[in-house]
């Protein structure tokens, strides 16, 4: 009778554990890559992929990792702009901005964060060849004190072009 009572609470302990640890995974991949988003008002196509590493909790540090696909990058470019929506409260530390092509920084001329215009402009040394697997890394960032939903433009300025900046898509983050 002991015996058949110590079976049947391991095999209850064993099965509450196992729905906790399967649950884990949803959790930690909750703010990894935009899911499927239904009335954005951003085309699919036009929809870019990020990474939030640290949950974007709100009023909370983290560090956005704004990805560009290659197809996304059909010329070279001189200039990344991000822009943000007049309700965006966060902040950004200009000094720990990076481009990443293919995992590896690459060397900044200059970061400027233009407050008045919303948009944070990066500048590479060197343009980033078309075609270009990008990431813009912006590490320091302290989310808004409240939750939301912001569109995060990105436009490139190419080198010796037409000095106006080329849409190139939005990234859809969620501060929680």
């Amino acid at each position: 009778m002991f015996a058949k009572k110590s079976t049947l609470r391991f095999l209850s302990a064993l099965a509450v554990t196992s729905c906790l640890v399967a649950g884990f995974p949803a959790l930690i991949s909750a703010q990894s890559l935009p899911g499927f988003t239904i009335f954005s008002g951003v085309k699919r196509e036009n929809q870019l992929p990020f990474r939030l590493d640290f949950g974007g909790q709100a009023g909370g540090w983290d560090r956005y990792r704004l990805r560009i696909p290659p197809k996304q990058l059909k010329l070279a470019v001189a200039q990344f702009s991000v822009s943000y929506p007049d309700y965006y409260k966060g902040t950004f530390d200009t000094d720990k901005v990076e481009i990443r092509i293919k995992g590896k920084a690459v060397p900044l001329k200059e970061v400027v964060w233009n407050k008045e215009n919303r948009a944070l402009e990066i500048y590479p040394v060197e343009p980033v060849p078309a075609g270009s697997r990008v990431e813009l890394v912006l590490s320091n960032v302290k989310n808004p004190g409240f939750g939301g939903t912001y569109y995060f433009n990105c436009q490139i300025l190419s080198p010796g072009d037409v000095p106006l900046l080329r849409y190139v898509g939005t990234w859809i983050v969620s501060i929680s």
